[in-house]
C-alpha cells in the first residue's frame, strides 16, 4: 500500500523530468521514432482491447489481489509490440498471468509460454517478457535463446536497486543493440544492423 501511494507521489515529478523524452522529439533513427509514435504512444482502441479488459475482469473474481500488478496501460503497449513485431516465440517469464492475454492476442497464432520454468524453455525466443527478478547467468542463458531480430521487455527497470543494475548491465552488454528506458519498463533489441542508442521515452 505505502509503494503504491509513493509511486503516485512521485509520477508527475518523473513525467515533468522526462517532458522533452516525448513524442519521438530529437529522435533521428527511422526505426526509434516509428516504434516510439506508432507503437509506444499509438492511441488507436484495438478491435479486442474490450473484449481482453472483460476478461481479466472475470477471472480476477477468484485470483489474488496481487494478480493485477500489470496495468492495462502497460499490458496493451506489450499487445501492440506483438502486433507490431509479429513473433513466432513468446516467453512471459513472471509470476502473474494477465500479461499472457494481451501477448497471446497480439498474435493469435504464436506459441506462448506462460510463468514457464527456466529449464522447460523453446530452443529460440522471439519476445521475451520479463517481469521478475534474475540471476545474471540465467539472463545469460536467455539471451543465448534470442535471435538478432528478438527483443525483450523488462517490467520494473526502477524497481529496486537490483534491477536498476541489472538494466544497467543489459544496456552496456555488447549483445544487446537499440534500448528503449520508459521508466516502468525497457525494451531491449538486438538487432546488431543498427546503431546501438539508448532512448528515454515519457510513458511513465
Amino acid at each position: 500500500m505505502f509503494i503504491n501511494i509513493f509511486d503516485n507521489i512521485k509520477r508527475p515529478f518523473i513525467w515533468v523530468l522526462r517532458f522533452r523524452n516525448r513524442c519521438g522529439y530529437g529522435v533521428h533513427s527511422p526505426f526509434a521514432f516509428n516504434l516510439i509514435t506508432h507503437v509506444i504512444y499509438e492511441r488507436a482502441p484495438y478491435y479486442c482491447y474490450k473484449e481482453l479488459k472483460s476478461e481479466i475482469n472475470q477471472q480476477l473474481v477468484n485470483q489474488p489481489k496481487h494478480w493485477n500488478d500489470n496495468s492495462i496501460k502497460f499490458n496493451r503497449l506489450l499487445f501492440r509490440l506483438v502486433n507490431y513485431l509479429t513473433p513466432n516465440t513468446i516467453v512471459d517469464l513472471g509470476t502473474t498471468s494477465s500479461s499472457s492475454l494481451y501477448l497471446k492476442a497480439g498474435k493469435r497464432d504464436a506459441q506462448v509460454y506462460s510463468m514457464v520454468e527456466l529449464d522447460n524453455l523453446p530452443s529460440t525466443i522471439d519476445f521475451l517478457y520479463i517481469h521478475r527478478e534474475l540471476s545474471k547467468s540465467e539472463v545469460d542463458n536467455l539471451i543465448a535463446l534470442i535471435p538478432s531480430d528478438g527483443i525483450c521487455v523488462v517490467k520494473g527497470i526502477y524497481s529496486s536497486r537490483s534491477m536498476r543494475r541489472f538494466w544497467k548491465t543489459m544496456i552496456d552488454d555488447e549483445r544487446t543493440g537499440i534500448t528503449f528506458d520508459l521508466y516502468s519498463l525497457g525494451i531491449i533489441f538486438f538487432d546488431k544492423t543498427k546503431i546501438k542508442q539508448h532512448y528515454k521515452v515519457n510513458f511513465y
